[in-house]
């Protein structure tokens, strides 16, 4: 069984905020794959379903971000399902908007959710990477990730969380890959199409037909010798 963790706050104020990026992909992938209604239960909001043949519970914790690891390590102690088991989506800004990188371990990167649970768990769970960009000024972070995405984000947020609910069998299956090629393609701006040149001003158009023969002549080979039977036989009438 793999116990999925989306990272966010919680409440409708943090709803669409940057940082809510981990809770809308796990929200993408509970309705892709049918999953059973959402109830409360190890301090958050939990869903049950079966994504590429394997069990899985999704859980969104009600905790603040910074105490994540509480509600984490509830459900994975219940379930004892291993750190191993364990995968969590979550906002990175280290990462251009709509990129994605999967992990296995290694540090929090300073982000506070994955601080929580590593306090409580250890690092050696899985975490997909959801790009969100930086605000190019440290002093700008917080307001940056607890601000909501503008409308024109939503041209890559979108086909992003789309992609990895449908890429999701891979990674569950141990193709991380294979997960990440399968995000790359499917979230690759379409290639604009090409357009052939008009021709340059004053440039003679190109024939579309064959020009016509002249009048009074044959049109065809074929034409022109019944031309000159005619001609002969004019000359020299049969005798019959």
């Amino acid at each position: 069984m793999w116990l999925l963790v989306g990272l966010g706050n919680p409440g409708p104020d943090y709803a669409r905020t940057r940082h809510n990026i981990g809770f809308m992909a796990v929200d993408e992938i509970v309705r892709r794959h049918g999953f059973g209604p959402w109830r409360s239960r190890f301090q958050g909001e939990t869903a049950e379903g079966t994504v590429g043949g394997e069990k899985v519970l999704a859980l969104k914790p009600a905790t603040f971000m910074n105490l994540s690891g509480q509600a984490v390590a509830a459900a994975s102690r219940f379930l004892k399902i291993p750190p191993a088991g364990i995968l969590v989506l979550h906002d990175e800004m280290d990462l251009p908007p709509g990129r994605l990188r999967v992990k296995r371990g290694g540090g929090a990167g300073g982000h506070n959710g994955l601080k929580s649970i590593d306090s409580h768990l250890g690092p050696d769970y899985l975490r997909v990477r959801l790009g969100i960009g930086h605000p190019g000024d440290r002093d700008r972070v917080t307001g940056y990730v607890l601000s909501a995405f503008a409308k024109a984000d939503e041209a890559w947020r979108t086909p992003l969380l789309d992609a990895v609910a449908e890429a999701l069998p891979l990674l569950l299956s141990g193709d991380e890959p294979g997960f990440m090629n399968r995000v790359t393609v499917q979230t690759r701006p379409p290639k604009p199409k090409t357009e052939r040149p008009a021709p340059a001003e004053g440039a003679p158009a190109r024939a579309t037909t064959a020009p016509a023969a002249p009048a009074g002549r044959a049109a065809s080979p074929d034409g022109a010798l019944a031309e000159a039977l005619r001609a002969a036989l004019s000359k020299n009438p049969s005798k019959d």
